[in-house]
Parts: C-alpha cells; structure tokens; sequence
C-alpha cells in the first residue's frame, strides 16, 4: 500500500499558530518557503504519520491533531524513518534524516497535559531537503530505507 502525504502544516513564524496547507515549495538546503524553519541550518522539514498519531491519542484518551504536534508534513500511515541519514522521496522532493523529532512542549496545552509524553518515540523526524520541488496532499512517498519500509 503506497505511503502518501495525508496533511501540510506551515507556521509564518516562531510560536505561530501552524496553518494547514495543499502544497508547499521546498527549496534543497534552505527547507520549505513560507515556514518558520526556512534557512536554518538542518532543520528544514519535519515529518509524521498519522498511524503514529493515533497511537499517541490511545495512550492519551484524547485526539492528537496533525497541526497540534507542530510537524509540516503528516504521512497516512506507516512508521516515519528517524535513523539519521534514512532518505525519502515525498513528491519530486528528496529528504534526509537528520535526527528523531522530540515532542513539542506546546502540546501541553494545545492539546492537554501528557500530550507529549504520549508522542514519546512517536514525533516523526526532522530532515533536510536535498532535492528542490513540490510537496502537496496525496503525494506518494517513498522510503528508501528498507529496513523501516518493511516494517
């Protein structure tokens, strides 16, 4: 079953409320116009899955909202890879990990207390871009990490 973009999330700045978007441009080196993150050093994209998500809202008895965790990409499903060097392809944009995204300590009251902790090992990653293009909802993605697609 092919992986594909379920939600973008953008915020214009620090603190910033995320606003939900189809498409966002992101530029190799530099990460995704528009976002808060734009032209840091590493940090240009961060990745979820809703699956992941869900598992999060089990062991907090409340929903977790895609823009809640403060990710720009949410994935339909399956696990999002966080081994540093793990590569993606969402769209025409090449991605890689850079390291394991930690829950955002804004959940706590964005979507209650505990809500980080239940993100525990289930934030998703933050990558580079490698490749310049388009990601937009629906997108396929494709990991080209074998070990974690398989999982």
């Amino acid at each position: 079953m092919t992986i594909r973009v379920a939600a973008l999330h953008v915020a214009p700045e620090r603190k910033a409320p995320m606003v939900a978007v189809d498409a966002v441009a992101a530029e190799a080196g530099r990460g995704i116009v528009g976002d808060r993150y734009f032209g840091t050093r590493h940090r240009h994209v961060s990745v979820q899955s809703a699956e992941e998500l869900a598992e999060a809202a089990a062991v907090l008895g409340a929903p977790v909202p895609a823009s809640s965790t403060r990710r720009n990409v949410t994935l339909d499903h399956g696990r999002v890879p966080t081994t540093p060097g793990a590569r993606l392809v969402i769209g025409d944009v090449g991605l890689e990990v850079v390291r394991r995204a930690a829950p955002c300590r804004v959940m706590e009251t964005s979507v209650g207390p505990g809500a980080a902790r239940a993100m525990h090992d289930r934030g998703g990653a933050i990558c580079r871009v490698l490749t310049s293009g388009t990601i937009a909802v629906g997108d396929p993605v494709v990991v080209e990490d074998a070990a974690v697609a398989a999982s």
